[in-house]
């Protein structure tokens, strides 16, 4: 089944903590209907000129096209970093009942499963 509504974004962050905090918010404010946090990213990246390593954390948040800017502009608002990443991917594909979840999870008033 093809799927042209759900999105996966990727934020990184500085520790989980960090991005768990904001995937609470995303999730109460049904910006997303699941925040995984992976620990121990390690990020390899040039800023300011120079190139650095760092440990990271890394947010996988689930969503919906019509979410996107939203969670992107709360994601603005609570992150620590000057320029956090934001990268949002299209889901092609999925099982049917996970993205239903997904929709529902985001909507007003939506699913709790």
């Amino acid at each position: 089944m093809l799927e042209r509504g759900v999105r996966v974004v990727l934020v990184t962050g500085p520790e989980s903590a960090t991005l768990e905090s904001i995937g609470r918010v995303l999730v109460e404010e049904r910006l997303a209907a699941c925040v995984n946090v992976i620990p121990g990213v390690t990020s390899v990246y040039r800023w300011e000129g120079e190139i650095r390593t760092d440990s990271e954390a890394l947010a996988v948040i689930k969503t919906t096209e019509d979410r996107v800017q939203a969670a992107r502009l709360r994601v603005a608002e609570l992150h620590p970093y000057e320029v956090p990443e934001f990268v949002a991917l299209e889901v092609i594909e999925g099982s049917p009942a996970y993205l239903q979840w997904v929709r529902e999870s985001v909507a007003t008033g939506g699913g709790d499963g």
